[in-house]
Formats: C-alpha cells, sequence, structure tokens
C-alpha cells in the first residue's frame, strides 16, 4: 500500500494548490473589478478571465476532494465536476490571450476588433480569427453527446468517442493545438506591446512586463505539459482493466501536481503585476494598502488550504477540521490588525513633525524679516564623499531652519528618496524665498531644474487637469531629469503653487500612490505655512514701522509747533503789540517784519501739512477702479507730472467693475502707491526734470495695470555678476513691499523693474481665475 500513501499525499499537495487558486484567483477577480479607475470593457475582460480561472479550479478542487471510494464507484459527482470543469478550461487560454491583447494596447482604439496595421496587426488579426473559431469548436463538441469522456474512463484510456480522426478524438486534438496557439499570441504581444494612450501606461507596462511574460511562459510549459500528457494517454498507456485505475492514476496525479503548481506560480506572478503595478486596475502607481493585502491573500489561501485539503485527502473528522480552521481564521486576524495597527504607528510617527505644532505664534513673534534660504545654502555645505546625506546645520539660527527640517523629515524617513526639490511657483513663490532641495546643494546645482519647472508647468497650463481631478504625478526620464523620477503637482484655490520633484527611492523600490499622494498633500502644507508665516511677518514688520513713522511724524509735528512755529508768532506778537501808532497810509519797517514772520509760519505749517497723511480716497463704488485713479492723477497729483497718458481696455473697465469691493480696494492702493512713488522720486530732487506718467490697463489672462515714468529709475546693485533693481527704502520699498503681500493674499502679484528706457514700471496682475 505505499503507491496508495503517495497517492494520498500527492491529493493532498495538489488539492492544497489547487484550494489556494480558487482564493487568489478569486480575490484578483474581484480586486480588478472593484478597484479599477473605470470599468471598461477591458477591465471587465479581465476580471471575467481571472473568474474563469477561479471557476476551472473549484472543479478541479472538487474533483480532487472527493473520496477514492466515489472514484472507483464511478459518482454522477465526479462525471459533474468533470464536465463543468471543461468549459472555463476552454475558454481560460481565450481569455488570457484577449486580456494581454488590451493591456498591450491593441484595442485602444477599437474596444472589440483588432484594428488593422502593418504585419504585427496582420499577425494578430489572423491569430485572433483562430483562436475564436478553435474555441468555437471546442465549445461545440465538450458541449456534444458523447464527445468528453467520463472522469473514469480517461485514466482507463476508454476515450472512444463519436468525432475522431486518425482514430483519436477531434477534441483532444484540437484542445492541445488551441492552447499553444493562445498562449504564442500572447507572449508575441507581450514581446511587441503599442504605446499606450493611458496615463503613465507605457511605464506601468514596462515594470510589469517581466511578471507577465513569466506567468505566460509558465502557461506555456503547462501547455506543453498538456500536449505531452494527452499523447500519453492516447498512444503510450496501454491500460483495460477497471481494478488497476488508482495505480494508473498515480502518475496523472503527479503530473496534475506539476501542473496545478506552474498555474499557481502563474498566478503568483500575474497578482504580483496586478497589485505591485496596477497593471489591469487603471492606476499609474502601485499602493501600498493593496500589496499589504496581497500579501495577506496569498498567506491565507496557503494556509487555509492545506488545512482544508488535509481533511479530505487524510479523513479527517470534522470538528478536528473545523476547529483548526476556527484557530486558523482567528490567528490570521490577529496578526492582520497586528500589522495594521504597526503600521498605523508608524504612520502617525512619520507624520508627526506635520500634524503637530509648527509653533507659528513663536515665528510671528520671534522675527519681524524674512531669512531666504539661500542665506544657510553656501558653498562649504557640501555633500561628504562617502555618499551619505547627513541632515546640514545651517549657519544661523532662523525659523526658515524649521521649513527645511519638515522637507528633509519627509523626503530621508517617510519618503526614502535620494534626492528631491519644492518648487514654489505662482503669486505665493516669493513668499518662500526660492526652491528647497534634499540634500542641500548648491545654486549652480539647481540650474538643471529650470528646464523641467519650465516644461511641467506648460505642460499643466496647456492641459484643463486641476486639484481634483488631475493626476497624482507625471513621470521624468531620470537620464534627462538628472535622477528625478517624478514631478507632483501642487494645487490650491488659486491654481498651481509649486512642484514637488522626487528622485529614486534610496531601495530601489517604486514610490507608491499613497507616497506620492503624501507628498503632495505634505508640500502643499509645507507652502501654505511657509506663506502664512511669511506674510504674518510682513505684515507685523510693517505694522510696526508704520507706527514708528507715526510716532515720529507727531514728534516731528509737536517739535516743529514748539520750537519754530510758535515762538515765531509770539514774536510776531510782540512786534505788533509794541509798534508805535502812524499815521494812515504810511506803511511802517515793524509791518513788514511782522508779515515776514506770519508768511514763514504759515509756509512751515503748510510744509507741515503737506507731510501728514493724504486725504480719503475716492469713492470706489461710485468711480470704478480705472475712474478712481483718474480722479487720483486730477486731483492730488495735478500737479506732480507733465502729463498723465493713460491706456485703458473697456473690457479691463468692465473686469474690474466684477470685482469684490476688497480686491478692488488692494489694486487700488498698490496702483496709489506706484503712482505717488513715481511723482515723489521720479525728478531725485530735480524740480526742472521733465516728468511724464503712463497708466495702463489690460485684460490679458487677467487684469493688467502697469504704472511707469521716465524719471530717474531704481538704484541697483551688483549681486553674483548680475545687476538687480533694487527699491531703496527711503524711496518707498516697504510701501511696495505691502501692497505685494496684499496683493498675493488676495491672489495677485506685483512687480517692480526699470523701464526699458528710462523710469520704473510698476505691473500688477490680477490671474483670469480669480475675476
Amino acid at each position: 500500500m505505499l503507491w496508495f500513501n503517495e497517492y494520498l499525499l500527492l491529493t493532498w499537495a495538489a488539492l492544497s494548490i489547487s484550494l489556494a487558486n480558487v482564493i487568489l484567483l478569486g480575490w484578483l477577480g474581484l480586486t480588478v473589478l472593484l478597484n479599477a479607475e473605470r470599468r471598461d470593457a477591458g477591465v471587465i475582460l479581465a476580471g471575467a478571465g481571472l473568474l474563469l480561472g477561479t471557476a476551472f479550479f473549484v472543479s478541479h478542487t472538487a474533483l480532487l476532494g472527493l473520496s477514492i471510494q466515489e472514484l472507483a464507484q464511478a459518482s454522477w459527482r465526479l462525471n459533474l465536476w468533470w464536465r463543468a470543469g471543461w468549459l472555463p478550461l476552454a475558454a481560460a487560454p481565450f481569455a488570457w490571450y484577449l486580456m494581454v491583447l488590451w493591456y498591450t494596447g491593441y484595442w485602444e482604439n477599437e474596444p472589440f476588433s483588432i484594428p488593422l496595421q502593418p504585419t504585427l496587426h496582420l499577425r494578430h488579426r489572423l491569430g485572433f480569427g483562430a483562436a475564436v473559431l478553435s474555441l468555437l469548436l471546442l465549445m461545440a463538441l465538450l458541449l456534444a453527446t458523447g464527445s468528453l469522456p467520463s472522469f473514469v474512463e480517461m485514466p482507463q484510456r476508454q476515450i472512444a468517442m463519436a468525432w475522431n480522426v486518425a482514430s483519436a478524438p477531434l477534441l483532444l486534438i484540437i484542445f492541445p493545438l488551441y492552447i499553444l496557439l493562445c498562449i504564442g499570441l500572447a507572449l508575441d504581444a507581450l514581446y511587441h506591446p503599442l504605446p499606450s494612450s493611458r496615463l503613465m501606461g507605457d511605464q506601468a507596462r514596462a515594470r510589469a512586463r517581466p511578471w507577465l511574460i513569466g506567468a505566460t511562459l509558465m502557461l506555456l510549459v503547462v501547455s506543453m505539459l498538456v500536449v505531452g500528457v494527452i499523447f500519453w494517454l492516447l498512444y503510450v498507456a496501454e491500460v483495460t482493466v477497471y481494478e488497476r485505475v488508482i495505480p494508473l492514476t498515480l502518475p496523472l496525479v503527479r503530473v496534475d501536481l506539476l501542473i496545478t503548481a506552474l498555474i499557481g506560480l502563474a498566478i503568483f506572478l500575474v497578482g504580483q503585476g496586478v497589485i505591485a503595478y496596477e497593471i489591469f486596475t487603471g492606476g499609474a502607481l502601485p499602493r501600498q494598502a493593496l500589496r499589504r493585502n496581497w500579501l495577506n491573500a496569498v498567506g491565507l489561501a496557503l494556509c487555509f488550504g492545506g488545512l482544508a485539503s488535509a481533511h479530505f485527502a487524510f479523513q479527517l473528522e470534522p470538528v478536528s477540521t473545523l476547529l483548526l480552521a476556527a484557530v486558523l481564521i482567528t490567528s490570521f486576524y490577529a496578526l492582520v490588525n497586528r500589522s495594521a495597527y504597526r503600521h498605523r504607528e508608524e504612520e502617525i510617527r512619520q507624520l508627526r513633525p506635520f500634524v503637530g505644532s509648527q509653533h507659528l505664534y513663536e515665528q510671528l513673534l520671534g522675527a519681524t524679516t524674512s531669512l531666504a534660504l539661500s542665506d544657510f545654502l553656501k558653498p562649504d555645505s557640501s555633500v561628504p564623499p562617502n555618499g551619505q546625506q547627513p541632515f546640514p546645520t545651517p549657519p544661523r539660527q532662523s525659523d526658515d531652519i524649521n521649513a527645511y527640517a519638515l522637507f528633509h523629515n519627509l523626503c530621508h524617513n517617510v519618503l526614502q528618496v535620494e534626492q528631491a526639490h519644492l518648487v514654489p511657483l505662482g503669486a505665493l513663490a516669493p513668499m518662500i524665498g526660492g526652491i528647497i532641495s534634499y540634500p542641500l546643494v548648491h545654486h549652480d546645482a539647481r540650474a538643471g531644474l529650470t528646464k523641467i519647472v519650465e516644461q511641467q508647468t506648460a505642460m499643466l497650463a496647456s492641459s484643463e487637469w486641476k486639484a481634483q481631478n488631475g493626476p497624482v504625478g507625471m513621470a521624468l526620464d531620470p537620464v534627462r531629469a538628472g535622477g528625478l523620477s517624478w514631478s507632483v503637482p501642487l494645487w490650491s484655490e488659486r491654481g498651481l503653487i509649486g512642484l514637488f520633484l522626487l528622485g529614486d527611492k534610496r531601495n530601489n523600490h517604486l514610490l507608491t500612490q499613497e507616497e506620492i499622494e503624501l507628498a503632495r498633500a505634505s508640500g502643499e502644507r509645507l507652502i501654505d505655512t511657509q506663506v502664512g508665516i511669511e506674510i504674518g511677518r510682513r505684515l507685523l514688520a510693517l505694522q510696526r514701522r508704520q507706527l514708528a513713522e507715526s510716532q515720529l511724524l507727531d514728534r516731528r509735528a509737536r517739535r516743529i509747533l514748539h520750537d519754530e512755529v510758535l515762538p515765531q508768532l509770539h514774536t510776531a506778537l510782540l512786534a505788533l503789540t509794541s509798534l508805535p501808532l502812524i499815521p494812515e497810509g504810511q506803511p511802517s519797517d515793524g509791518v513788514a517784519t511782522v508779515a515776514d514772520l506770519l508768511t514763514d509760519t504759515h509756509r512751515q505749517i503748510a510744509a507741515l501739512l503737506r507731510t501728514m497723511p493724504a486725504r480719503a480716497m475716492p469713492q470706489l463704488s461710485e468711480l470704478g477702479l480705472v475712474g478712481a485713479l483718474r480722479a487720483l492723477a486730477a486731483d492730488e497729483l495735478a500737479n506732480a507730472f507733465d502729463a498723465v497718458h493713460w491706456q485703458v481696455d473697456e473690457d479691463a473697465v468692465q473686469a474690474a467693475a466684477t470685482l469684490s469691493p476688497l480686491t478692488q480696494e488692494v489694486l487700488f492702493y498698490a496702483a496709489r502707491e506706484a503712482m505717488r512713488n513715481a511723482a515723489r522720486h521720479g525728478r531725485d530732487n530735480d524740480s526742472q526734470r521733465a516728468l511724464e506718467l503712463d497708466v495702463a490697463v489690460a485684460r490679458q489672462n487677467g487684469l493688467h495695470i502697469q504704472v511707469q515714468d521716465n524719471g530717474v529709475g531704481l538704484a541697483t546693485h551688483s549681486h553674483d555678476g548680475a545687476d538687480h533693481a533694487v527699491l531703496e527704502v527711503a524711496k518707498g520699498g516697504h510701501g511696495l513691499t505691502l501692497h505685494s503681500t496684499l496683493l498675493a493674499i488676495v491672489g495677485g502679484e506685483l512687480t517692480v523693474q526699470n523701464a526699458p528706457q528710462n523710469g520704473v514700471c510698476v505691473t500688477i496682475w490680477l490671474p483670469l481665475g480669480l475675476m
């Protein structure tokens, strides 16, 4: 009875793997259908193909699970499962070929017919037709009476059927050829994929192709084994005695175990492609949670398959099997919960710097000026030669170090990437101070980022991607992008606010979708936090400066009135009281002196009044933005310029009228400050210099207000070999800084530069999306 014990062991092993295949194929099929981004025809086909494999292994497991007594008795249940299993078995190879055709892009333009293209498409068109005809013929033979031998007749070689060719059953001739045809065509399609129209489709195919090719090769080996087994049954095996059915079944069980194991390996390879690379769900990136669930499903399938098959193979007591299954499920569920809890704790630990307090109150009150990131990106902060990237120590303590510390923690501990760059864009970019890099690099090393940022910005601007429905990221060519592999757009309600450029991971793994989404959310939060801090700093600093200027102005007025005006008035009064009476009509020298004193006093008071705050602005609600600016030039600045030229588009006037009152006030104050600066500093103390002002209001992708004079222009200083225009503090730079901050709050921008000829050009821009 040694052969019988071997038969039981082989049956248990085959039954274990078969039941595991049932669980894994069913899990994969339902996962593809339930987790797909779009349930189109290809996704439904992929899910249905996997569920077809599940149906076959259900019948295969049922056949192996039936007892040896029923095998000897030729039970009707055996024949029922035997015939039921042949239908999904016949459809599975064709379904796999269809899945591969869909995934490799042959059906993207014509979902239900292979498009005609030279050579490659013609080959698959002919192969597709041959596969369809073979499948239809197989189904007809399977459904025909007497065309399929019973389960007991196969090992006895009692396979005489109605449809024979050269004394061989037609069904057993067509079936192996049909399998080889489908698997061979699928392998050819995998080696010659077409370009994908799906986002990141080509990259996903390149990553998943080895797994799919491996699975197809496993299926090809299985096909060859099936051909060999059928040839052996037809022409080699010589068995006619019914009592020897069990000894002859032993070689078949061995082959069945081998085939089942190879198919199980192919299922694992397909699962790796489906889960690790989202090849059928339509996702551009793998998901960590799905990968963990896949590994948990593999572990559960193997353990449960081995336990359940032991009950059928070794005839265990039902109560014992039930108790063992309960212990297995309970233990597995406890381990899954422990793993999920540990993963959650690790995520919280990694994200604690972002969800914890940012000490905004201390940062706002601890400093009133912004420190640019370039202050601690010095050439001496070089990378050590051993390749390690330790956290560099900036040369001085600053609140901006907190931003880099958060960015370093995100890139080094959470994402575990080799390099990363946070590039602020849009109206709020000047608030950040520049690009934040991990690890710290010189400014020269960032020269290549400019082209990448321009390309990505243009791509995003030319599409309809938005924060709520746009892609999580765009793949980059690491060779051309200097080792960067991903570009993640960062969005806010105002539009694009930055790019998060990511390199490869240090462990050579792929970035998952959760990591990309985490980088996106963290980058947006980091930019928003730094912008909020910087705006608060600027407003506090400007408020303190205005308070100081107000106090100085008040003290100056008191000093002038007390030290100069009042003494002169007192002297004038004394002179008037001491004047002798003279005849009417004869002037006195004392009267002239008093008149001169009063004239000087009047002049000083007038000059003091001119330095006092200006009159209230015109009513925006009545005049509108452009009308208020015209009234400002005609009233307060009437004598400041030799001429004022206006270029106003009617579309811009109508667009400005639709803005909120707050936005109109911010734009008006900024333009008024630019006009006042031109009047105050354009002549540079040269009263004889001609000064003209050009004001242009236009609508070009937003509202543009340009204030340009032909005065002396801005002072310049040299920095890193280039000349940059700067506003001196004495020339109103703080006022423009205040209005630049206010414009940034409402989503606008303010730029100051020297005019092409002479003078200063101030440009105020409000994006079209905010109008």
